[in-house]
């Protein structure tokens, strides 16, 4: 081979390799420039059926609720569509983790949590309470006091976190774990348990509804902070929600979402 082939196979060679390495870093940059998975669209992964904070309308298919609300003002505010995905309570983390969608919403900010996960700012504040039958008999002035008693709750929440931490300490009841708070009022009302654990806001949902059977026997005093969950090192898409919520509270449009759903916070 005469040496100027030799030099035109280099030359084209690198400039093969030139472009290769230019594509790969511009996708690379245009991944990184982007808040979301994918190009203006926020996808959000939520468990439907958790009222008031979001839930199916009267058609059975539109999603609507608290986080429903919050999440379009914030995407609204990003310049993003907002897509929901509808995910089983146990496996809503799991999601982020596989890249199926880039948010979770309505999520406690916990140490273990925040260890493999991002966090915004919290957006609202709930604290646990036990709800029970108004016609029971049942006197619960202290959270010992649910035992001997049949007590459910929805699995993986901080309800059942609260539970663990009883029967640790020797408090001993049975426990039912629930994968909707829905079945965990019908199962109530059906008088299959005696009590229910829950935070706050699901409990007033059910309990302050006309000619509702049910009532809150106990109160926590120390609130719990529930934000929004992304994964772990996506501090870009953080910080603007972080900024977008700040906004919302101050133009005051977040606490008439509070108020279109009566949540005192």
């Amino acid at each position: 081979m005469k040496p100027i082939c030799k030099t035109l196979i280099i030359f084209f060679s690198s400039a093969a390799l030139l472009a290769a390495l230019y594509t790969g870093c511009k996708r690379q940059t245009e991944q990184q420039s982007r808040l979301t998975i994918k190009e203006g669209l926020l996808k959000v992964g939520v468990e439907i059926g958790y009222p008031p904070m979001e839930y199916y309308d009267t058609d059975g298919k539109t999603p609507i609720g608290f986080d429903i609300d919050l999440t379009r003002a914030l995407a609204d505010k990003l310049g993003l569509k907002v897509e929901y995905i509808d995910i089983d309570w146990e496996g809503i983390l799991a999601g982020l983790d596989t890249n199926r969608y880039d948010i979770a919403v309505n999520i406690t900010i916990l140490p273990e949590r925040q260890n493999k996960y991002n966090f915004t700012k919290p957006y609202i504040y709930s604290f646990i309470t036990i709800a029970g039958l108004k016609d029971s008999n049942f006197k619960i002035e202290k959270p010992e006091d649910i035992a001997g008693r049949s007590v459910c709750y929805q699995a993986s929440t901080s309800a059942q976190y609260f539970t663990e931490r009883l029967n640790a300490r020797g408090v001993n009841f049975t426990s039912y774990s629930y994968d909707k708070i829905l079945n965990c009022f019908n199962d109530l009302e059906l008088g299959r348990v005696d009590l229910l654990v829950s935070d706050n806001i699901a409990a007033m949902d059910y309990t302050e509804k006309e000619d509702s059977p049910f009532e809150i026997v106990w109160r926590d005093t120390a609130g719990e902070s529930i934000g929004i969950c992304l994964k772990k090192g996506n501090d870009a898409l953080a910080n603007a929600l972080n900024k977008a919520l700040d906004e919302l509270f101050e133009s005051g449009d977040t606490p008439r979402i509070y108020q279109k759903y009566s949540i005192v916070n």
